[in-house]
């Protein structure tokens, strides 16, 4: 009677192939890519100090709060991107005690994308390597992914100061929308309007 011995180690249910074990390396390296990179930036956001306060507008409280938010840092210039009414939002900022020349209200901007294309070559102009980015809590998300795309591609570090509110926020499909927008005006130069 013979008996034959196999040398190979019998196939298990828990047992894996290298092929699956290879794939998950590969797929674990852009990770850790992607989290370096975001712990990177988290690090340097904390150690810079903002040159500028930068408010999106859209709501009348986000200018508010950055007025508020502008007294205790005194010697920065405000940006506020299509906000309120040019009058009216200068009436905001000199109510607070803010002087009208740090003030630099922009109306070019048709949305969050525009928010950033319309402003990072200005910033660039004016030497400003970090900015406060003022926004909604729940709008904040989307505006740091854009804001990360196109104010990091010219050196310019962002540090969130968001204004609370009690919405929801907004769903992922927007970041991840218009963070395509945003590579899309990295690479082309031009910021598609979404419909």
């Amino acid at each position: 009677m013979l008996l034959k011995l196999d040398s190979r180690r019998p196939k298990t249910i828990f047992s894996r192939p290298r092929r699956s074990r290879k794939r998950v390396l590969l797929g674990f390296f852009p990770l850790l890519a992607v989290a370096l990179f975001v712990g990177y930036k988290q690090i340097k956001a904390a150690l810079v100090e903002p040159e500028a306060i930068v408010v999106l507008g859209g709501e009348e409280k986000r200018e508010i709060f950055a007025a508020r938010f502008a007294r205790s840092h005194p010697d920065l210039p405000i940006w506020v991107s299509s906000g309120s009414p040019k009058e009216y939002a200068q009436l905001v900022f000199a109510k607070i005690g803010i002087d009208g020349d740090r003030v630099h209200l922009d109306y070019a901007a048709q949305d969050t994308v525009t928010n950033f294309t319309t402003l990072v070559d200005r910033l660039q102009a004016e030497d400003i390597e970090s900015v406060y980015l003022i926004t909604s809590d729940d709008h904040m998300l989307r505006a740091r992914v854009i804001g990360e795309i196109v104010f990091g591609s010219r050196g310019i570090t962002i540090k969130p100061v968001a204004v609370p509110t009690e919405r929801e926020s907004e769903p992922l499909q927007k970041s991840v929308r218009d963070g395509a927008r945003a590579l899309l005006w990295l690479t082309t130069g031009y910021a598609v309007t979404k419909s």
